[in-house]
């Protein structure tokens, strides 16, 4: 009984998490009562599912590519063909956060940046319809998937958009092939996810998230999360057999791991290598990503900032002004490139 509770309150963040974190926050601070409220939405008793076919929305051309000697991983690609993107404009790279896949994280921002831009994504290893190994859940590992990839497009150097935990993988990308890395965008991320004691608090939880989406537990959270977007922005009430179908894709075992991973890593260490032009979207409501630490990373890797009036849930939530930010964020980034003369020539 008492876990049953305690996995009622792991219901948000990249998908699932948030809710732990407000939890947290009320318990070590009272006078956010708006989280205590939320919380208790939560809650509710759920109805029936409305029927309803998961029809997407408009995403790019989606197909899967083999990586030698790691596997095959699900990528979205606008294209590099005649009038697919501005020819002075280099490629775009999004990575996702935890427990989404790409598509969830970025359908509202797909078509901005292929206006001018050449868009990939890839879905994580262990999230949607990513890779699939037998090895541990590995941070690192996800930044080498990325640049295989880019290999295999034929690629780079790209401007990575990493939300959440697709920021650490982009710092990691940076770090271990910097070659491809002409400049970084980050939105609702950190630099490391351990420092403080409530921080360490909900991270402990992430051993009864995995045995919430073993148990079949997570259907319930992930309709509980749903209900609180849709309440908010009742727009995506058309997409929501789409959304619930996305994020049971992942592996529920690597989406764990991915949690421990993040809870382990410390980027201050990498900051100092930033060479390129970067810039952070902050999440100014957010619960999980605190927006001071959203700075933190902002004035370690000199970046401009940008802000939406969001929490984490922003890119469901808030699709048209996330979708904005992230394109105002590139297009800084790349005429950083230009004023420096590094853009050079790119597919």
């Amino acid at each position: 009984m008492a876990a049953s509770r305690t996995m009622k309150a792991l219901a948000a963040g990249g998908a699932l998490a948030g809710a732990a974190v407000a939890a947290v926050a009320v318990a070590a601070a009272p006078a956010v009562r708006d989280e205590a409220r939320r919380l208790r939405r939560l809650a509710r008793p759920l109805g029936v599912p409305a029927p309803g076919a998961p029809v997407p929305p408009p995403l790019p051309p989606g197909f899967v590519v083999t990586l030698p000697g790691r596997g095959e991983v699900f990528v979205r690609d606008s294209g590099s063909g005649p009038g697919a993107a501005a020819p002075d404009a280099p490629p775009v790279l999004l990575l996702h956060g935890w427990t989404v896949s790409a598509d969830l994280n970025f359908f509202a921002v797909y078509g901005d940046l292929a206006a001018r831009h050449r868009v990939v994504a890839l879905d994580h290893r262990g999230h949607g319809r990513g890779l699939r190994p037998r090895t541990p859940f590995s941070l690192e590992e996800c930044a080498d998937d990325a640049a295989a990839l880019l290999g295999e497009l034929g690629v780079g150097p790209v401007i990575t958009v990493g939300f959440s935990m697709g920021g650490p993988i982009a710092m990691l990308l940076h770090h271990r092939h910097p070659d491809l890395v002409a400049g970084m965008v980050f939105c609702g991320s950190a630099l490391e996810w351990k420092e403080s004691a409530r921080e360490r608090i909900v991270w402990r939880g992430v051993s009864l998230l995995e045995v919430a989406l073993r148990s079949g537990t997570g259907e319930g959270l992930v309709a509980r999360v749903l209900r609180e977007v849709i309440d908010g922005s009742p727009e995506l009430e058309a997409l929501e057999p789409w959304v619930r179908g996305e994020f049971h894709r992942g592996y529920p075992p690597d989406l764990a791991g991915a949690g421990r991973a993040l809870s382990t890593y410390d980027g201050r260490a990498l900051a100092p290598e930033v060479d390129v032009p970067c810039a952070v979207v902050v999440t100014t409501r957010d619960q999980l990503v605190r927006p001071e630490k959203q700075y933190e990373l902002a004035d370690a890797t000199g970046a401009e900032t940008f802000t939406i009036d969001g929490d984490h849930f922003a890119p469901f939530s808030r699709g048209p002004a996330f979708a904005q930010a992230i394109a105002s964020a590139v297009q800084r980034v790349t005429e950083g490139l230009f004023a420096s003369g590094e853009a050079g020539d790119t597919p």
